[in-house]
């Protein structure tokens, strides 16, 4: 967890409030979980899926 404190520390978000931090940071884990949902429905239904290229 100290890794983590000093991280933000030295990060851009660092000199912000406590509030504002949190609220980066839980906007990064839910793209981060949306992504590794979109992935695991893509590897579980991919091969199913019609994907078509083009105008």
């Amino acid at each position: 967890m100290d890794v983590v404190k000093e991280i933000i520390r030295n990060s851009a978000i660092g000199p912000f409030s406590k509030r504002f931090q949190g609220m980066v940071l839980s906007l990064f884990a839910s793209i981060v979980c949306t992504l590794f949902i979109m992935l695991v429905l893509l590897l579980r239904y991919g091969s199913e899926t019609n994907i078509q290229f083009g105008y």
